[in-house]
């Protein structure tokens, strides 16, 4: 076995590509991913086929991002990792109530199940769930690099646990009321989820992505050059925020009326819509944004240091 302390030179021996800025791709590239985009904060909060396509779309991206980041044997036990614990997880609250706290999946009734829960779900907690982690590693100054430290081991898996569970704290309000792919027996205060539905979010991908990063901690990590390291970077923070904004269209078009949660509880649609909206800007939108801003300043300080 390689130990772990012979990983860190080859990791952080990486060139940077050109003069330290963003590699080109090809335009065809970076139009496709616009377009993808696009149609991700337009339509994706509708829940029709368009909106199942491309979410199938985005968690093939992840996939495909994870392969050029880690290499296709990382990328798949981060599958692996994710897929079994999601779906432990998930079996459990559908059963127990805990971690999350009672609820069933209205959503893909007619899909394939694994136990209680549709076999979509596993491939969504992969999806954000890995560009969740690329965002958190980001902020962290590369932390996915130093996984041999024991701050870095640590602290990593925590702080993604928290960028993937500000998605839920988005989404899941209007997405368990007004479309109704998930329903809460017991309601919840937070417009009808309960707080332990968050607990329970923290708790299961903090599970993991501590596993990840023993799992890559005992490993020497095939990663991209520095320049295209940073490219694939701002790509997972492109799709991140794109899961955020796609509530800013509901909200613009006016959706009003109001919806009955599984207690009896009266909420008005556009306080639905508002409130994903606002907790968007103040979750997502910033963290996308912090995350972004750590790319630009790295990437300044390491054109500085080559004069």
């Amino acid at each position: 076995m390689i130990e772990p302390e012979l990983a860190v030179p080859a990791l952080e021996t990486t060139k940077l590509d050109g003069k330290g800025r963003f590699p080109k791709l090809a335009i065809a590239e970076w139009l496709a991913l616009a377009i993808y985009l696009v149609l991700v904060i337009g339509f994706a909060w509708n829940p029709t086929p368009l909106a199942q396509c491309l979410a199938a779309i985005g968690i093939a991206g992840a996939c495909a991002h994870a392969a050029f980041f880690y290499g296709w044997k990382d990328a798949a036990a981060l599958l692996a990792i994710c897929v079994v614990t999601a779906f432990t997880m998930e079996n459990l609250g559908v059963t127990t109530g805990i971690p999350f706290g009672r609820y069933h999946f209205e959503v893909g009734a007619d899909l394939t199940h694994v136990g209680a829960v549709p076999i979509i779900v596993g491939p969504l907690w992969f999806g954000m769930g890995y560009f969740s982690w690329i965002i958190a590693a980001a902020l962290l100054g590369g932390a996915d690099l130093r996984l041999n430290r024991k701050f870095e081991i640590i602290a990593l898996p925590i702080v993604a646990a928290f960028v993937m569970a500000q998605w839920d704290v988005v989404m899941d309000p209007p997405e368990a009321t007004i479309s109704r792919a998930w329903i809460w027996h017991d309601g919840g205060a937070h417009f009808g989820v309960p707080l332990s539905n968050y607990l329970g979010w923290l708790l299961t991908a903090w599970l993991f992505y501590q596993a990840f990063a023993i799992y890559l901690s005992r490993r020497i990590v095939s990663v991209p050059t520095i320049g295209r390291r940073r490219a694939l970077t701002l790509v997972a923070i492109l799709f991140y925020l794109s899961a955020g904004l796609t509530h800013v269209t509901p909200w613009l078009i006016g959706q009003s009326g109001e919806v009955v949660d599984a207690t009896n509880h009266i909420w008005r649609v556009q306080d639905l819509r508002e409130s994903a909206v606002v907790t968007m800007l103040f979750t997502m939108f910033f963290t996308s944004m912090l995350t972004a801003l750590r790319l630009a300043t790295d990437n300044l300080h390491t054109r500085i240091d080559r004069g």
